[in-house]
């Protein structure tokens, strides 16, 4: 690195140095880098530890080597506040065993898809970093309940964990992490496959303040650690339960008698949910049951027995909703549209509706949406008897929605005279 000899420059002489150090903290980390080879001067100032409170290496993943890790976390030491090494393939252990030995104030740390770490990381953090409350592990796939015994003893202020997919995690790690981490507000267990309903038990009896929980995948809960959840905390506002095949309508009668905050639902994939369910969740019933009417966003794709009445007890009841997946819903029909699109949320909140393979949907669905003046994006893959002058025409009332829709190619009439070979639609395309 060749320094300029002008450290007198008129910025210099001009500015104090506590005020360029100041300037310097909005900068980013490649301008940081930049500003540090102009002169000796900027050097130590562009280097200096508190310019480095967050750093995010993402776009540097490829580069970035455990030498690296150390480097930053010697130069920066109790500055770095957050760190983020998404995607850094090339870190492991002992270059995080060094960070955390340096970085004790750290709060905020994202080691989504570094695949080489282990457990052993997770006992650093617990030495050292006793201030962490945000940690993303996410593919972090040879990490196991030891980890999550050593972050509950020294990472008692975390409250945000991501988990998803360590596919190790059994019940006892959720034992040992909410003994110790009973502040959590948020828990991410997406693809922890091996967990099952006493997980959840555990979850309801020490993580009160527990605001989003997301159990994408794990197919073994059932109805009774859905009502687990529920009566223990009583503030969530996000739940995802997409792909939890076994659940049924009990686990929404849970949610409409326990979660009156729940803002976001993500049930696809639970085929045996019916109108039912989303009555109770949506209207209440006869004072026994509080309703869900805080309700922003909605993910129902393939959950196959809903009708129209789903949607017209969200018309009435939810006023809030944003967000509505109905992909593969496919008894939802224009009816059940005009009323969605005539209710208030319709009129001024929806913005995205998602109607992928919804056959029974029409060009007349449509012109029901023209009402919803705030739609943004409408999804209509494979809806058959939607036509594209029907979009056309909708789009000539919100010119400003993006409509995703696929229409396959004609399949050609047979030949005069019957002579020719009859091919199915699929042999057809190709």
């Amino acid at each position: 690195m060749v320094f300029s000899n002008n450290d007198e420059g008129l910025i210099n002489k001009k500015l104090p140095k506590e005020l360029l150090l100041r300037i310097f903290s909005f900068l980013d980390i490649v301008t940081l880098c930049r500003c540090a080879q102009i002169s000796k001067a900027w050097n130590i100032l562009a280097l200096d530890g508190s310019n480095w409170q967050r750093i995010d290496l993402f776009n540097f993943q490829t580069d970035v080597e455990g030498r690296v890790v150390e480097n930053i976390s010697k130069r920066c030491g109790g500055f770095l506040r957050k760190l983020s090494l998404r995607g850094c393939i090339g870190v492991g252990d002992s270059s995080l065993k060094t960070f955390a030995q340096n970085c004790r104030n750290i709060e905020h740390l994202n080691l989504n898809g570094c695949t080489k770490i282990t457990d052993s990381t997770c006992y650093s953090l617990s030495r050292f970093c006793s201030k962490l409350k945000h940690l993303d592990l996410t593919s972090c796939v040879s990490i196991t309940n030891s980890s999550l015994k050593g972050i509950s003893e020294g990472c008692r202020n975390l409250e945000y964990l991501n988990l998803s997919w360590c596919d190790q995690i059994t019940k006892d790690g959720i034992e040992a992490l909410v003994r110790g981490c009973r502040g959590l507000k948020a828990l991410l267990l997406r693809g922890c496959t091996q967990l099952e309903d006493e997980a959840l038990k555990h979850i309801q009896n020490y993580c009160h303040e527990l605001v989003s929980l997301n159990l994408q995948s794990c197919s073994r809960i059932t109805d009774e650690g859905v009502v687990q959840i529920c009566r223990g905390c009583h503030r969530l506002q996000a739940l995802c339960l997409s792909g939890c095949s076994n659940l049924t309508d009990a686990s929404l009668t849970a949610l409409a008698l326990n979660c009156p905050r729940l803002q976001i639902l993500e049930a696809a994939r639970c085929s045996h949910l019916t109108d039912a369910g989303f009555t109770l969740l949506a209207r209440g019933s006869y004072g026994l049951f509080q309703n869900c009417h805080d309700l922003e966003k909605m993910d129902l794709e393939e959950c196959i027995l809903i009708t129209d009445s789903t949607l017209i007890q969200l018309s009435v009841h939810c006023p809030k909703l944003q967000a509505l997946s109905l992909s593969h819903c496919e008894l939802i029909t224009d009816d059940g549209i005009l009323h969605l699109s005539n209710s208030t949320c319709g009129h001024e909140r929806l913005r995205v509706l998602e109607l992928d393979n919804c056959l029974l949907i029409t060009d007349v669905a449509l012109e029901h949406l023209e009402n919803c003046r705030g739609l943004e994006r409408l999804e209509l893959y494979d809806c058959q008897q939607v036509t594209r002058a029907g979009i056309k025409r909708m789009r000539a009332q919100l010119p400003h929605v993006k409509v995703h829709a696929y229409f396959a190619p004609v399949t050609p009439p047979t030949a005069v005279g019957g002579s020719g070979q009859r091919l199915c639609r699929c042999c057809v395309i190709l």
